[in-house]
Order: structure tokens, then C-alpha cells, then sequence
């Protein structure tokens, strides 16, 4: 008589890079013969793949170790086993395990492929402590992968690590110097996850853009686009995430330019525009060398949407640099903007800076920031009501009750996931995976709204503008009262 096999879950925190190596982990596993469920109070070993790269993500991580825990509570749950995995087991090791009795056992990034081992020993009563150095391992396409993301889009880890220096971040210390994956195993996964049906492809790495410079001598980013998208063809899209304003090239963009399957969408995430902050950052550029390179891909690729990411707060950081920031946020006009107040985190040399900036400042900074993003987002949004848009369907949210139609979250070519929005759909007979022509028939702050099918220009366009109008007016005046509050999540 065969046992049952242990069934584990994997609850994955943190950005898209570490959603891979859970997806990695969870195909290992199922190789392994573990069950695997969605359902923590039904796991009998519970994995979390934790995030740290700034102190909210610590302590998210430490908060989610707490709450799997109770499931050990045979009232609760089945768990007997509680496994940190991620950056987390990098950063503090033992440490985890000597401070937190909940653990049963710790694993690096670079051991994902002993995660079945690491299981069987916790379950042992062993506590094991595998950690590997960060910088030997890299995964591949011949590693068992379980997509956990709806299986409509996938994302590719073209490359792990960092090798630049700057001084408020420690990924370098957590993933080690940067390395690239061969072109070929990178189009072999490709390949594999198209034969699967998977609709939108997602090229990630800490500096996307720098790709095969530690293999070929130079970056080869724009020749694995191109391969890239002649496999996507004309039936999925593909997308990248994660440039740098130093590796990005002219050629990168000048195929995206000729590659109909490259979504035109650049994320371009450049910290800063004071070049004071950004020496002290760690960074080169500045406000005026990025504006030529923003200006450059609007030359190159007209249409395109931009996203970036800010820091605001940073140690030295003057009321004129903030407002040279926000001066140059006004003048880009970018589609898509993140802010984040810096968070001073041990190990990098901007925590031991003298010139901290006070809490109450970041936050304040933070808002005004947002303020000045949230009204460019909504004139590009205006902007768009009745226009055709282009449509990937990712699942059904109900139905409209005043016309009995079906309601779907749906995505754009200029909305990456999680992090732009989304656009609510209106439509019969779609289905989870559909790319389907639309047309844009409202808008909020963050988010589209849209009906499946094409229409001309008209009335309803002039309608769903004066709605689109009064809908901002009033969500403008709610956003004023929730920012007087506080920072939001």
C-alpha cells in the first residue's frame, strides 16, 4: 500500500523574479512526487519564498512566516513543516531559525533544487540550513516549471543578479554578480511556453537591457528580442521589464520598433533627476541626459508608453532636488510612474549616511509626487476614450447588471501586470487567454474601461468623456481626503 504524498504549498511574496523561482519550485516538487495546493490549511509543508530588498518587504515576510505558522494549530490546519525560502534565508541565515521557533528549516536561492531534500529533512525534525552561495546558481529551461499565473502570461528570468554598486541597494549581496542565461535556453523555454498556450511573454532580469555582456563581451539584448519575437509571431505578445538607462541601446528600441509582437512599452526605472542625488545614489545620468534618452525613444518608437520608478527621501536629498524631480516628472509626461520613500537598509552604504531624511519628509514628498503623476495619468487616459485598443482577456470579474454583459479584467499592450492597472471589460462570448479588439469607453485614475469590438468615433465618444470628467473630478476630491491620511499602501 502506497503512502499519500505529502501535500506542500508555496506561497510566493515579492517581485515578478521571484515569482520564477517559485514557479521553479513548485515543478520541482511535483516532480518530486509532492502534492502541491493552494490551500494552506490543507499543506502539510508550507514553503515561502520570501522578498527583502527593502525593510516593508522584511517585515511582509516575517508578518506571512507568522500567519503560516498558525496552521500548525491542528484546529487551523495540517502543517508540520515550515520552510523560508528566498532572499530572506540569504540575507539572515541561521539567524531566522535561532529567532523564530515557527521555522523548521531554511533555504537559499541557490538551493532550489534540493527543496524536496530540504522538505524531507524538516520533516525529520532535523531543521535544516541550506545555503548555497547565491552566485552558483541560475535556472534553466530544462527545470520542471508549474506557472502559477493564470497561464495566459509567463515571465522569462533572462538573467540573475546585479553587478552595480548603488548605495541603497543590496541585491548584489543577496543574488550575487550579474550573470546571463545562454540565448539558447532562453528560447527553448520560449518555445515550451508558447506550445502551451501562453499568450504573453515577460523578459525579466535585474538590468534586462544589459543582457549577454558577461557571455558575449557585450550586450545581445536587442538580438534575443528580435529571436524572441519572430517565435511569438503574430499570436502572442512579448514584453520586457527592467532597463537601465546605461545598458539600454537605440538598436533595442529599433527592434521593438520592427518587431510587431513587442509590446511598445518601455520600464526604464531611473531613481532620480537631480544629478547631485543621483552621484550620491550611485548613479550616473541626470535630468537633462535622461530626457534625451526618453525624447529618443518617443522618436524611435512613436506610441510608446513609459514607465519608470522614483526614490524620494534619500539621505541628502534638499527640497530643490525634490522639486527638480518633480519638474522633470511634469515635463516627461510618463504613463506609468512608481514612487517608493527610501528605507535605509543595513548593509548598503546610504544607511550609515548622517544626513537621513525624516520620515514625516519622505511621506510628504511621496504625496506631492503622486499628485503631480496621478493628473498626467489622467489626461492620457482622457486621451485614449473612444480608441481602438488591443485586448489580452485574464479573467471573468461578473456581469453588468443594467445590460447584462459580461464584465473581464483585461490588459493592454501598455499595462504591465500588477503594477499599471487594468482595463474592465464589457463584452459576450470572451474567454481567459482571448486577444481581442477593443474599444476604450472610460477611464479612471490607474484604470481603462473598455467594450469588445470596434466602433467609429461619436457621440459615445463625446459621452464617455463628460463621464470619464465628472468620474475624476470626484475621484480626485476622494484621493485629496485618503492622502491628508497617510501614505497609501
Amino acid at each position: 500500500m502506497h503512502a499519500e504524498p505529502v501535500k506542500v504549498g508555496v506561497v510566493s511574496l515579492g517581485c515578478a523574479k521571484n515569482l520564477v523561482d517559485s514557479e521553479v519550485i513548485l515543478g520541482l516538487l511535483k516532480e518530486d512526487g509532492f502534492e502541491i495546493t493552494a490551500d494552506p490549511a490543507e499543506a502539510e509543508v508550507i514553503v515561502v519564498n520570501t522578498c527583502t530588498f527593502i525593510q516593508k518587504a522584511s517585515e511582509e515576510a516575517i508578518d506571512t512566516l507568522l500567519q503560516m505558522s498558525e496552521y500548525k494549530d491542528k484546529d487551523k490546519g495540517r502543517c508540520r513543516a515550515l520552510i523560508v525560502a528566498g532572499c530572506l534565508s540569504n540575507r539572515y541565515g541561521t539567524q531566522l531559525l535561532a529567532e523564530m521557533p515557527e521555522l523548521d528549516g531554511v533555504m537559499g536561492t541557490a538551493d532550489i533544487r534540493q527543496v524536496g531534500e530540504v522538505i524531507r529533512a524538516a520533516l525529520a525534525g532535523e531543521r535544516p540550513v541550506y545555503l548555497g552561495d547565491p552566485s552558483s546558481f541560475i535556472y534553466d529551461h530544462t527545470m520542471p516549471r508549474l506557472l502559477s499565473s493564470g497561464g495566459w502570461t509567463a515571465y522569462i528570468k533572462v538573467a540573475e543578479g546585479c553587478s552595480h554598486r548603488c548605495a541603497y541597494c543590496i541585491i548584489p549581496s543577496l543574488r550575487g554578480a550579474y550573470r546571463s542565461r545562454p540565448s539558447a535556453s532562453i528560447l527553448a523555454e520560449a518555445e515550451r511556453l508558447l506550445a502551451a498556450r501562453v499568450k504573453e511573454i515577460i523578459l525579466i532580469a535585474q538590468d534586462t537591457s544589459r543582457y549577454g555582456t558577461d557571455l558575449y563581451g557585450e550586450s545581445r539584448f536587442a538580438d534575443l528580442l528580435a529571436q524572441l519575437a519572430d517565435l511569438c509571431g503574430k499570436d502572442a505578445w512579448l514584453r520586457w521589464l527592467y532597463a537601465h538607462p546605461e545598458s539600454i541601446s537605440e538598436r533595442i528600441v529599433e527592434v521593438m520598433a520592427e518587431k510587431p509582437a513587442i509590446c511598445p512599452y518601455i520600464d526604464l526605472p531611473l531613481q532620480h533627476a537631480s544629478r547631485r542625488v543621483l552621484r550620491l545614489m550611485g548613479r550616473r545620468g541626470d535630468g537633462e541626459s535622461y530626457g534625451r534618452l526618453v525624447d529618443n525613444f518617443r522618436r524611435l518608437l512613436p506610441g510608446v508608453a513609459l514607465r519608470t520608478t522614483f526614490i524620494v527621501g534619500f539621505p541628502g536629498e534638499t527640497e530643490e532636488d525634490f522639486q527638480e524631480l518633480c519638474a522633470f516628472v511634469k515635463e516627461q509626461r510618463f504613463n506609468h510612474v512608481g514612487v517608493f520613500t527610501y528605507s535605509p537598509e543595513e548593509g548598503t552604504s546610504a544607511a550609515s549616511r548622517p544626513d537621513q531624511i525624516d520620515q514625516e519628509v519622505k511621506e510628504d514628498r511621496y504625496r506631492r509626487l503622486m499628485q503631480i503623476q496621478r493628473d498626467i495619468v489622467r489626461r492620457h487616459h482622457r486621451q485614449l476614450i473612444g480608441k481602438p485598443l488591443e485586448l489580452l482577456v485574464e479573467k471573468p470579474l461578473g456581469r453588468d447588471q443594467g445590460r447584462g454583459q459580461g464584465i473581464w479584467a483585461a490588459r493592454s499592450r501598455y499595462q504591465a501586470p500588477d503594477v499599471d492597472g487594468i482595463t474592465y471589460l464589457k463584452g459576450e462570448g470572451l474567454q481567459p487567454g482571448q486577444i481581442v479588439k477593443a474599444t476604450v469607453t472610460g477611464a479612471r485614475v490607474y484604470d481603462l474601461y473598455a467594450e469588445a469590438g470596434t466602433r467609429e468615433p461619436g457621440k459615445g465618444e463625446r459621452e464617455g468623456k463628460g463621464e470619464a470628467e465628472r468620474k475624476e473630478k470626484k475621484l480626485a476630491s476622494e484621493e485629496r481626503g485618503s492622502l491628508k491620511q497617510g501614505v497609501k499602501s
